[in-house]
């Protein structure tokens, strides 16, 4: 399955999972632990377009990292606009960067439904577990 970007997603997603990244590695406020770390890092050299989603458990990766990423710009957008105000540019910044990275969390969500409806077809409820890194979903 494809999962598709616009510009501005892209570049949202890169630009605060690039920053949450350099916070968790000069111990900023993020509160990652090591993995979700690296899935972060894994995703980023990805973010130059559209991602080809081949199997339930690499969405599943992909959304983690995503879901990291979403919470830490959040966290950033919370941070400046009590530290400045609502209408302070960054605070507006990180808004729009933060409501494009959540945008793609909602697809991937409604991807890894459709995957995981796909493959209790095919298995029942018990064997999506198993097929989650054996089948794949063709683009």
């Amino acid at each position: 399955m494809i999962l598709h970007f616009n510009y501005e997603e892209l570049r949202a997603l890169a630009d605060a999972g690039e920053a949450f990244v350099a916070e968790g590695a000069h111990g900023g406020a993020v509160a990652a632990p090591p993995e979700g770390m690296a899935k972060v890092e894994r995703l980023l050299p990805r973010l130059t377009g559209d991602l080809s989603v081949e199997t339930l458990e690499e969405q599943r990766r992909i959304r983690d990292a995503v879901a990291l990423i979403v919470g830490g710009v959040h966290e950033r957008m919370d941070d400046r606009l009590i530290e400045y105000t609502p209408g302070h540019e960054e605070a507006v910044n990180l808004y729009f960067e933060y409501g494009h990275a959540r945008t793609v969390l909602a697809r991937l969500d409604r991807m890894g439904a459709e995957m995981e409806a796909i493959l209790e077809l095919i298995g029942g409820t018990r064997g999506v577990s198993d097929l989650a890194s054996t089948v794949t979903f063709p683009d």
